[in-house]
């Protein structure tokens, strides 16, 4: 076995440390493959901690997903197809990490994609993280529900499961993955606190602009128009980044819902939920318009 394939091992024992210890995965969650050679991806075993890995257990299977060495009683995870998706759509991918990061994954099983232009660093380096369709994970149908979105992204969300990241190697596929569950801790504690302020579209056009200078290939350019989401989701030309067009403005309060405190809940019985922030605007604008009329 030569040594570059055991630094990989290596690397991979690592980054399954990582996960686990995060709290990125729980019990035998999760799943870390690198492409070897052209036709050979080296993979984690099945049924095995991602925490309490050892670089012999990891197996090697051709991009079929059938093994072709192993230790003996080793097998590749039963997700493996969902890897074989990536590396088939995008030559450029190295390397797949696919884990169950507790916040994003609260994302995915709320039907909340990550496509806000909310943080400039993950607008420069993932864009937008869209959610792929359900499929009954360890079947071909979640890796047809991927194959979509991997052509445009490098990280997405799997609805009712996890996240997928896609990077030249491996620790650029780790390192995506920390970045999606980040941006989904920080959008949840936004929203919580009743609001957010997002890039406005202008800027993200900057920061699409900006990615030659810092180095970083992006899989597909942002989407011109944002009014196309829900088709570009699923088109591998570009990725849909949700930025409100304000010329001259850097940052945009979102208005979309609810005014300047942010989006009204709605209840499943149609009552309307307004936070403390959201009712005190009411009235005060209330007030503006009584004491408009009065004059």
């Amino acid at each position: 076995m030569s040594t570059e394939h055991d630094k990989l091992r290596d690397d991979i024992v690592e980054i399954g440390k990582r996960l686990w210890t995060r709290g990125f995965v729980a019990s035998n969650d999760g799943n870390i493959s690198v492409k070897i050679a052209p036709d050979r991806l080296l993979c984690t075993p099945a049924s095995v901690s991602k925490g309490f890995m050892t670089a012999e257990m990891m197996v090697i299977t051709d991009l079929d997903g059938t093994l072709v060495s192993g230790a003996p009683g080793r097998k590749p995870s039963s997700e493996i197809q969902m890897h074989l998706v990536a590396y088939r759509e995008r030559p450029d991918v190295g390397a797949v990490v696919h884990a169950h990061p507790p916040l994003s994954t609260g994302f995915a099983v709320a039907g909340i994609p990550l496509d806000r232009a909310v943080l400039a660093e993950v607008v420069t380096t993932l864009g937008s993280i869209p959610i792929a369709e359900y499929g009954t994970p360890s079947t071909r149908e979640l890796a047809e529900s991927v194959a979509p979105y991997v052509k445009a992204h490098d990280g997405l969300l799997l609805a009712n499961h996890g996240a997928l990241a896609l990077g030249k190697d491996l620790f650029g596929a780790y390192y995506k993955m920390e970045t999606i569950e980040h941006f989904a801790k920080i959008s949840l504690v936004a929203r919580m606190l009743g609001r957010e302020h997002l890039l406005s579209r202008e800027e993200v056009e900057r920061l699409q602009a900006l990615r030659g200078t810092y180095g970083i290939a992006a899989p597909a350019p942002i989407c011109p128009d944002p009014s196309v989401a829900g088709v570009a989701n699923a088109d591998p030309s570009c990725q849909v980044v949700f930025a409100p067009s304000a010329p001259g403005e850097r940052l945009v309060p979102d208005t979309s819902v609810g005014g300047a405190a942010g989006p009204v809940s709605v209840g499943t019985d149609g009552e309307i939920r307004l936070t403390y922030a959201q009712l005190n605007e009411l009235i005060d604008e209330t007030v503006k318009q009584l004491a408009a009329l009065a004059r």
